[in-house]
């Protein structure tokens, strides 16, 4: 299958996801979210990929965020539907019964790190940036980021991390438990494949059950999901939204 935004190569037992956008630091726009979901999806029946990792071309960025120039001018519901379309994207990797690894190299922001989260293990290269700076723009994260980032982290620094929009290194995500490993950027995706090639001695319908069974564990009576999805939405009609769209356009700080 050919894409526009996305590289997709099989090599032995894994199945490589490179977000093709260097150019505008492998932002996600819809159709290269689409493009992700498209892909993890079509190998899950296909029983020589053990695991799947998703990376980001060039050496800067994984993914800095969304694309803000496609929805500056979004109506709330057209907003709403941008945040349940990007949950659909993430709910698809972490419910892959393939487990999928996030090579992470350089940037990882905003929508950026939402899909690093949404995989089941995340290994950076020491050059790793995480972050979610939505509020900057007026708006939560919008696709399951003030979920999972607590699940990872636990309230206290989620919170922190999403109100203040600081980044945090490589080495802080470690100790924070958001990533598993650091490793040079040379090494990032040999370690990733290595890490496939464990899963291939391994039985891939218990494999597959070990998933269900921890993402169950977040899953029932959670109307964070729903919640995040609802305020993303209504936050398109503020004056903040506004303003702090307007503000990265024209690369100044929103005057809130």
């Amino acid at each position: 299958m050919s894409y526009n935004t996305i590289l997709t190569v099989q090599s032995n037992n894994a199945f490589i996801i490179t977000i093709n956008r260097e150019s505008k630091l492998n932002a996600l726009n819809h159709e290269t979210l689409q493009e992700i979901k498209t892909a993890v999806l079509s190998v899950q029946d296909n029983k020589s990929v053990r695991g799947i990792i998703i990376t980001g071309a060039g050496l800067k960025a994984f993914a800095a965020g969304a694309d803000i120039s496609e929805f500056a001018t979004y109506t709330p519901q057209q907003g709403t539907q941008l945040s349940a379309d990007g949950h659909s994207v993430m709910n698809a990797i972490e419910h892959s019964a393939i487990p999928v690894i996030a090579a992470v190299n350089g940037y990882s922001l905003g929508g950026g790190c939402e899909l690093a989260m949404a995989c089941h293990i995340r290994i950076a290269a020491e050059n790793a940036k995480f972050g979610q700076p939505e509020v900057n723009l007026g708006l939560p994260p919008g696709y399951a980021g003030t979920q999972r980032l607590i699940q990872l982290i636990g309230k206290g620094k989620a919170m922190e991390l999403l109100l203040t929009t600081d980044f945090i290194n490589a080495a802080q995500a470690l100790d924070l438990g958001m990533i598993s490993q650091i490793v040079t950027l040379e090494q990032l995706l040999p370690t990733c494949l290595e890490m496939v090639d464990k899963f291939s001695t391994k039985s891939p319908s218990a494999i597959a059950s070990v998933i269900r069974c921890v993402n169950d564990h977040f899953k029932n009576t959670n109307p964070g999901f729903e919640t995040e999805i609802l305020e993303f939405g209504k936050s398109f009609q503020t004056e903040e939204f506004i303003e702090g769209t307007l503000a990265f356009s024209e690369k100044r700080k929103p005057n809130y």
